[in-house]
C-alpha cells in the first residue's frame, strides 16, 4: 500500500512537497516551487532510497542561513510520517 504525503513547507522556496513512499521505501517525491533543476535532482537521487537513509542524509541541510532547505523540508515531512 502506498502511503503518499503532502507536505507544506516553510522557510524555502519550494511551497510543497508530495511524496510516495511504499514498504519504507521512497517511491515518488514532487517539489512544489524552488529551484526546479535542484528539487529534480533532489527527488530522482531519493527515489528507491530507504526513508530512514533520506532522512539520515538530508535533515539539517541548510539553504544561506535559513535554518532549513529544500532538503531539509523533505527530510522533515519524511520523519513526520513515520
Amino acid at each position: 500500500m502506498v502511503q503518499k504525503i503532502t507536505h507544506h513547507c516553510q522557510g524555502t522556496c519550494s511551497r510543497q512537497i508530495d511524496i510516495d513512499i511504499e514498504e519504507g521505501i521512497v517511491r515518488n517525491v514532487a517539489f512544489t516551487g524552488g529551484c526546479h533543476g535542484n528539487t529534480q535532482g533532489v527527488a530522482a537521487l531519493v527515489r528507491g532510497m530507504k526513508v530512514e537513509e533520506v532522512i539520515a542524509r538530508l535533515e539539517g541541510i541548510d539553504c544561506h542561513g535559513k535554518g532549513t532547505s529544500c532538503p531539509d523540508q523533505l527530510a522533515r515531512a519524511l520523519k513526520n510520517a513515520r
